[in-house]
């Protein structure tokens, strides 16, 4: 039961996820997108290492668990200051 509660969890979050980043409607949406990666891949590393030969899947997951913390430190963290100039170098109106 648990088992199966993780491994559906894991692969309907993923799919969500990657269909809200996909969609690139906001940064701020794609990075609640990586959180949501984030528990997708926290499942499925339990579910790796639970299951009887899925220990690879557990391995792959500890791998995307780290790619989709920086996704979320690179969306969600702090965000660098916009040069005030931006639009004057890009040739936007000021």
């Amino acid at each position: 039961m648990l088992l199966d509660l993780l491994e559906w969890y894991g692969a309907i979050a993923a799919v969500i996820a990657a269909l809200v980043v996909a969609t690139n409607v906001s940064a701020r949406v794609s990075g609640w997108a990586f959180v949501l990666f984030v528990t997708s891949s926290l499942a499925l590393t339990a579910w790796g290492f639970l299951s009887e030969d899925a220990e690879g899947i557990g391995w792959q997951n500890i791998a995307l668990l780290l790619i989709n913390l920086w996704g979320v430190y690179r969306y969600l963290g702090p965000q660098k200051p916009r040069d005030p100039d931006h639009r004057k170098q890009a040739g936007e109106p000021g």
